[in-house]
């Protein structure tokens, strides 16, 4: 099956095996969306803008195949605990941020770790899944210094080191310090290409997408060796209702014919 998307006037088809969504979790003022934004753009914004939910897509030829990474930058506030249990269901890979400033923020992170590994445990004891969890737990602006922090390194280091799938990084989105080699180690446990972290591929913009197709790369003679992203500047998050079909596809299909424990979207 593929999944079809147009990325200016370029019509793109990414197999659906190769379709993944990362889901940015945290409490309000952490980071979150300054991480985003160094991860699709390489910037940092100093003004800050609460987010209610942001959706972006980023597109990648990886040595001629084609990926899709959507990327769910999340509230806060959660002020609709369904849409965050949502978020989680349909997640594939998590980044979990905290302020090492802010206690308080810290202790958010370790309610949604305990969150995502009960509802995902619902979902896999439906779907008899048997995949692993890729999880990042950040610790972002490190570069306030000794002075200000309320989260010893020890403390965050715990919430890891039962689990080889999950890993802690303490990150400064705004001096873009240790950015790159999280992603690095969360696409490496998720068991995607390594190129796909922001330092390790060519960005092309969307004007150049026809880049992309294999007849374009034989006609610019682009190396099928190389990688390449590119940001969707007009994706739209699929709707609720699109996200409940596909969990309750991914549930029929595995257990249509044994009774099963109730997962509700709540």
């Amino acid at each position: 099956m593929m999944k079809t998307m147009s990325s200016g006037n370029c019509t793109l088809n990414v197999p659906a095996k190769n379709s993944y969504r990362m889901v940015v979790l945290g409490a309000s003022r952490v980071g979150k969306s300054s991480i985003v934004s160094r991860f699709l753009n390489g910037r940092f914004e100093d003004q800050y803008t609460p987010t209610i939910e942001d959706f972006h897509r980023k597109v990648y030829n990886i040595r001629g195949d084609m990926y899709q990474l959507d990327i769910l930058d999340t509230s806060g506030n959660h002020p609709f605990p369904a849409m965050r249990r949502l978020s989680i269901l349909t997640g594939d890979v998590f980044i979990l941020v905290f302020s090492l400033d802010s206690r308080e923020s810290f202790d958010e992170v370790k309610r949604l770790q305990q969150q995502i590994l009960e509802v995902k445990s619902c979902l896999k004891n439906k779907t008899k899944e048997t995949g692993d969890l890729p999880m990042v737990i950040c610790g972002n602006k490190n570069d306030h210094g000794e002075l200000y922090r309320k989260v010893r390194s020890e403390e965050a280091e715990k919430l890891v080191s039962s689990d080889e799938n999950c890993a802690y990084f303490e990150v400064s989105a705004k001096k873009n310090t240790n950015v790159n080699e999280m992603f690095y180690v969360l696409f490496s446990m998720a068991k995607l290409p390594h190129e796909m972290s922001p330092a390790l591929h060519r960005k092309i913009s969307v004007q150049y997408g026809d880049t992309f197709h294999q007849k374009s790369f034989r006609m610019h003679r682009v190396k099928e060796t190389d990688a390449y992203g590119m940001i969707s500047p007009f994706a739209r998050r699929p709707s609720v209702n699109s996200d409940l079909k596909y969990i309750k596809s991914k549930v029929l299909r595995e257990g249509q014919t044994r009774e099963r424990e109730k997962c509700t979207i709540q």
